[in-house]
């Protein structure tokens, strides 16, 4: 298990945007939580949080690390690693409220 997950590491972070209706990501370690209106990604380069309006997941590759989200996209952030994970969940909670 510990193989996969240096692989997926060793991905370069890359994100296109086609028209604001479609978004694929590579370097996609884990996805923390998603709705229609949010996607809280871990990426090899931080957290990732997409907001938005009727996302859905169209595909998943968990091996190569790539994702692929349908929807109207409204805006994509970047998180700050929080050194504690008290921090970190205060953040998580916030962002999905």
């Amino acid at each position: 298990m510990d193989k996969d997950n240096s692989t997926i590491n060793n991905y370069n972070h890359g994100i296109n945007l086609l028209e604001r209706k479609t978004l694929v990501i590579s370097g996609v370690k884990k996805i923390e939580n998603f709705d229609n209106l949010h996607f809280l990604l871990e990426t090899t380069m931080g957290f990732l949080v997409i907001k938005g309006e009727n996302l859905e997941l169209i595909k998943l590759d968990t091996l190569a690390g790539n994702l692929t989200i349908k929807g109207d996209i409204n805006s994509l952030d970047y998180v700050l690693d929080q050194t504690k994970k008290g921090k970190e969940e205060g953040v998580f909670s916030r962002l999905f409220r």
